[in-house]
């Protein structure tokens, strides 16, 4: 069964590391995704309509909200993924426009040919992850180096925007769906039936799912399955609810359901990521 191995959380983020042998059904993350192999069986993703490979001498990079799976061979080996989640602004205190890193073609492809030095880092940053789990300050150092490389690497960085204000300007959301959106990150457990959320923000069924994607990238679904996710990787580690108790304010009202969501989203069950988690944070 997959599982996480380690996962480091800070001001950059999330990194995870993965032990994967089942498929993750499609899914998005609201922060720019980059997936490194460290050992095990070459292996694929579906990211929106096309296969990225991942192996030794590849990168599988995905930018915030864009569909993608994870498309494992159940007759091959298993494969071990450092899976990076990397938040802007922390991305930022590099270089001020790294802030863009959250737009949807901060990068141009979607897997690349890594470099010896992004190789070294990946091995570098999953061994120490192993080793020393509680020593944070390294895992953020060795972090920041390795997105240094891969995003010199995998963007036009220098002909990104310097300016919030230019940021901001690409980023007018329809207003119906700007209120959409309010209600599922308020309250992602109290959102089920899109056909009522549709009638409350004034549109029909088609119209709100055609304007949804139009303005956000992703289905109203998808979208409402990443505020789950988030909220739900945040209670597991933060807090000391059972699983059951945070899948029903989740909207999961059979546990087993929220397990398996967790599973299929994040790689792991929810039992192991607290449990990896807080070893890393542990003081």
């Amino acid at each position: 069964m997959s599982d996480a191995l380690r996962i480091a959380r800070g001001r950059f983020g999330r990194v995870a590391l993965l032990d994967m042998d089942r498929p993750l059904v499609r899914h998005a993350h609201p922060h720019c995704h980059v997936l490194l192999k460290v050992e095990g069986a070459d292996t694929q993703f579906q990211v929106k309509d096309g296969i990225a490979r991942l192996t030794d001498e590849s990168a599988v990079l995905i930018n915030a909200w864009e569909p993608h799976a994870y498309e494992h061979d159940l007759e091959r080996p298993k494969t071990v993924i450092l899976a990076l989640y990397i938040e802007p602004h922390w991305l930022a205190h590099f270089r001020p426009n790294w802030a863009a890193s959250n737009a949807p073609d901060f990068f141009d492809r979607s897997v690349g040919a890594i470099t010896p030095e992004i190789r070294r880092l990946t091995e570098l940053l999953a061994s120490t992850m192993i080793y020393a789990p509680q020593d944070a300050h390294v895992h953020e150092e060795l972090l920041g180096r390795l997105m240094i490389a891969v995003i010199e690497r995998f963007t036009a960085w220098r002909g990104l925007p310097n300016s919030i204000r230019s940021l901001a300007d690409g980023r007018m959301m329809d207003y119906r769906i700007q209120k959409a959106v309010r209600r599922i990150q308020d309250a992602p457990g109290e959102v089920d039936d899109m056909n009522a959320l549709a009638r409350d923000v004034g549109l029909s069924r088609a119209h709100f799912f055609r304007l949804f994607e139009n303005n956000t990238g992703v289905s109203p679904r998808v979208f409402l399955n990443v505020q789950r996710l988030e909220c739900a990787v945040q209670q597991v580690v933060e807090s000391e609810d059972t699983f059951a108790a945070i899948g029903e304010k989740l909207g999961f009202s059979v546990p087993a359901h929220f397990s398996r969501f967790f599973h299929d989203h994040a790689g792991s069950s929810p039992s192991i990521f607290r449990r990896v988690t807080r070893l890393n944070e542990r003081i």
